[in-house]
């Protein structure tokens, strides 16, 4: 079983690398496309606001390379207990979380920018987020309550 822990640990590294260098591109292609839309001077505005979009699933690519790392590789060990694997749920999902709620937010700056009845999808967006959040909360608790259970 020891080789199949380093078959692991690399996979979940190259993993990684992909992550971290599609984040990068991501990155790039939105600085150089804001340059651009500086340097002919059109739909600078829209141009700013698509690039941070891309920079926030740039940043929520990133941190998802890094739990990989962290998680999977760095710490080589196995959620054994119900708080670890709580705790690694909670991080991952915050991850996703903050990158749809940021996502949402530049959604709604764009379409408030452009006509108002796109604000629909965004605003159900942000709502899909804080649900994603409640039903954290609701998550943790209820596991902090089988734990408590579970050791009496």
């Amino acid at each position: 079983m020891k080789w199949f822990g380093y078959i692991s640990a690399t996979l979940y590294t190259i993993a990684s690398i992909a992550f971290i260098a599609i984040s990068m591109a991501m990155v790039i292609y939105s600085l150089r496309d804001v340059v651009h839309a500086m340097q002919s001077n059109v739909g600078v505005i829209n141009q700013l606001l698509h690039s941070v979009g891309l920079i926030v699933v740039a940043m929520a690519v990133f941190d998802v390379a890094k739990y990989l790392l962290e998680e999977e590789v760095l710490r080589k060990r196995e959620l054994r207990s119900m708080s670890e694997a709580r705790h690694t749920l909670t991080k991952f999902m915050t991850i996703i979380t903050i990158a749809v709620s940021l996502e949402a937010l530049v959604f709604i700056f764009n379409a408030g920018t452009q006509q108002m009845e796109n604000l629909v999808y965004p605003s159900l967006l942000l709502l899909c987020a804080v649900a994603v959040i409640v039903g954290m909360g609701v998550y943790q608790r209820l596991s902090v309550q089988a734990a408590e259970r579970a050791k009496k």
